[in-house]
C-alpha cells in the first residue's frame, strides 16, 4: 500500500510540476507578447518622430533655398542699380570719373608695393 501511495503522490507531484511549468510557459509567452507589442509601439513612434523630423528638416532646407534665391535676386538688382549709377556718373562727369579712377589705381598700387616690399629686421 505504501508503494501505491507513493506512486500516486509522485504522479500528483509530476502533474503539479507540469502544470506549474505550463503556467510558467504561458506567463513567459504573455510577457514576450507584451514586450513585442511594446517594441513595435516604440518602433512605430520612432518612425513617426523620424518622419516628423525629416519633414521639419526639409521645410528648413526649402526656406533656406528660398532665402538664398531671394538674396541673390536682390543682389543682382543692387549690382544693376550700381552699374547704372556708375554709367550715369561717367557720362555726366567724365573728368571727375577719370580722376577718381586714377586716384584709386594709385592707392591700390601703393598698397601692393608696400605689401610686396621685403621687410627689414631690426
Amino acid at each position: 500500500m505504501f508503494h501505491r501511495n507513493s506512486t500516486v503522490n509522485a504522479s500528483k507531484l509530476v502533474d503539479q510540476a507540469a502544470s506549474a511549468a505550463s503556467h510558467g510557459i504561458a506567463a513567459t509567452q504573455h510577457a514576450l507578447d507584451s514586450l513585442t507589442g511594446g517594441v513595435q509601439s516604440l518602433r512605430d513612434e520612432a518612425g513617426t518622430r523620424l518622419d516628423d523630423a525629416t519633414e521639419h528638416a526639409n521645410a528648413l532646407v526649402h526656406r533656406g533655398v528660398d532665402a538664398l534665391h531671394d538674396g541673390s535676386r536682390r543682389l543682382r538688382i543692387k549690382a544693376h542699380q550700381a552699374s547704372a549709377g556708375t554709367t550715369h556718373y561717367i557720362r555726366h562727369e567724365p573728368v571727375k570719373a577719370v580722376l577718381i579712377a586714377a586716384a584709386t589705381g594709385a592707392v591700390v598700387m601703393a598698397l601692393i608695393v608696400l605689401m610686396t616690399r621685403p621687410r627689414r629686421h631690426a
